[in-house]
């Protein structure tokens, strides 16, 4: 990962004044300045349009003068607002001398850093700060070119906080903490965060965001990737929406890892083993190369760590050009000179085709450490999916602990019930006697469906935890006139299969 340079960033707010971080905090809650306030006023397109960097919408929403619509221009427009009028509900001198606000023009003020309301799940109001532009619409609302530029909410960090496990843990490590919403997430179940990142400006950001939110101050350490964590510290829990992206250069910290290729994310992965505690969960964003003769599933198996049960599912594949023009958007390169742009665009596909990259690959790792043999699991799912899922995975993880310890036998000997989502649907040609086929479909969590036969069908349906599933296959073999042995013998992989993706449940 590249040095930092934030000589064109503006001056941060101090990060050791909670006398003027309580106070502003109650100050934009007293005027509704939380994220069901903001969408009140804005009106849900406008409130859309500024995750598109677009500003008009929102600027229109907001000609008045109400306290909630000057702290709107103020901390997520990036407008001067008049000094005497803010002074009525906001501590403006205390935010003056601590660095929130600088005095622009006569007698109006700006904000130094963006601050963008954030629910939590449990219905919080939380702020999380970020560089000037960066609340709306990532750095490509703003061209950012600097490479220290620090972004506020995005859609990777909803995602990831949405994938996280959230039982209570003793400690926690947000490795790569940017503006410091895993971290924050992370304060409200967990007795220890250490939070940690290569852009010293982000750490200080991070401060900001869990002081502005009322959550307890985090370990704040400046480094590389595991740099920071002494050897004989472990972890409940790690999180990391690192900078992922495969680039040909290091020029943006906040995105470009440094390395070549996916080493990056592999580096994460591969190092996370030894740095959990038994039953710890490590959980990821990731990018992956598809390489020319090489299958994508096996180059993430050989990222596993020893040690470690892993569920890796693959959300997205772009070509090397659709993920080049992506990038290379989110940076904001096509604003700018035309040349320049090709030029990037050259590299990028030139360092592609050094390494034999035909696609790139999107999704989440989620790695826990276990004492048994351990399971990988990795999957392609591009359907929708209901956040947020961070149960689910870890029933995921519950159902793998108990196919682990039922062989054909006990599973056979065991009682299950078809969970309560899940609905049968039944396809084939209008006036069939026979279906072609039975779809059973989830309506929560991962939302799969899978297609199953008559006896697999009948099972399901069956399956209430009152009776054994061996007994209900002898009842199947009698109505279907097969022989009940030989049903047994082949019908455990199928039943396996439905536990494991979450169809069945065990009743015991």
């Amino acid at each position: 990962m590249g040095g930092v340079s934030n000589a064109t960033l503006s001056p941060l707010p101090s990060a050791d004044r909670p006398d003027v971080a309580a106070p502003l905090r109650e100050a934009l809650l007293a005027a509704s300045f939380t994220a069901d306030g903001l969408l009140e006023l804005l009106g849900a397109p406008a409130y859309a349009a500024l995750a598109r960097s677009e500003t008009v919408p929102a600027l229109r929403a907001t000609r008045g003068d109400t306290p909630l619509e000057t702290l709107v221009r103020l901390f997520l427009l990036q407008q001067p607002v008049p000094y005497a009028r803010v002074e009525e509900f906001l501590p403006v001198r205390a935010c003056v001398e601590s660095g929130w606000l600088v005095p622009a023009g006569e007698d109006e003020v700006a904000a130094t850093v963006d601050v963008r309301p954030y629910g939590g799940p449990g219905g919080e109001d939380w702020f999380i700060v970020s560089d000037l532009g960066c609340a709306v619409g990532g750095a490509g609302g703003i061209g950012s070119k600097d490479e220290g530029v620090v972004l506020g909410v995005g859609g990777a960090s909803t995602t990831l906080a949405g994938i996280t496990v959230r039982t209570p843990v003793g400690a926690a490590l947000d490795l790569g903490t940017g503006s410091g919403i895993q971290a924050l997430h992370a304060a409200q179940h967990a007795t220890r965060v250490t939070a940690t990142d290569l852009n010293p400006r982000a750490l200080h950001i991070t401060g900001l965001t869990l002081a502005l939110s009322g959550a307890p101050a985090a370990d704040l350490r400046t480094g590389s990737l595991f740099e920071p964590v002494r050897d004989d510290e472990t972890y409940d829990l790690i999180v990391s929406n690192p900078p992922f992206v495969i680039s040909p250069d290091a020029r943006l910290t906040y995105r470009d890892g440094g390395m070549g290729g996916d080493d990056l994310c592999r580096s994460l992965v591969q190092g996370a083993g030894e740095r959990l505690n038994e039953g710890g969960f490590a959980q990821f964003l990731a990018n992956w190369q598809h390489v020319e003769g090489e299958n994508w599933q096996d180059r993430l198996r050989s990222w596993v760590p020893r040690g470690c049960d892993a569920w890796i599912v693959q959300r997205e594949v772009q070509d090397v050009t659709q993920y080049a023009e992506l990038w290379l958007r989110d940076a904001g390169d096509h604003r700018g000179d035309q040349a320049e742009y090709q030029a990037h665009y050259d590299a990028w596909l030139d360092e592609f085709e050094a390494r034999k990259v035909k696609a790139v690959g999107f999704g989440w790792i989620t790695l826990r450490r276990t004492a048994a043999e351990p399971v990988t699991t990795v999957e392609e799912w591009p359907h929708p999916v209901e956040q947020p899922l961070g149960d689910a995975i870890l029933a995921h993880f519950g159902r793998l602990d108990y196919l682990r310890a039922h062989d054909d036998a006990a599973l056979l000997a065991g009682r299950f019930r078809l969970v309560t989502e899940v609905v049968q649907e039944q396809v084939g040609l209008p006036g069939a006697e026979d279906p072609e086929h039975v779809v059973l479909r989830q309506h929560r969590g991962m939302r799969r469906a899978t297609k199953v036969d008559t006896v697999g069908a009948g099972f399901a349906g069956v399956c209430d935890g009152s009776l054994s599933a061996g007994r209900i296959l002898d009842a199947i073999a009698q109505l279907v006139g097969e022989d009940p042995v030989s049903l047994r013998d082949r019908t455990p992989a199928q039943i396996r299969l439905l536990v494991e993706q979450g169809f069945l449940e065990p009743a015991e």
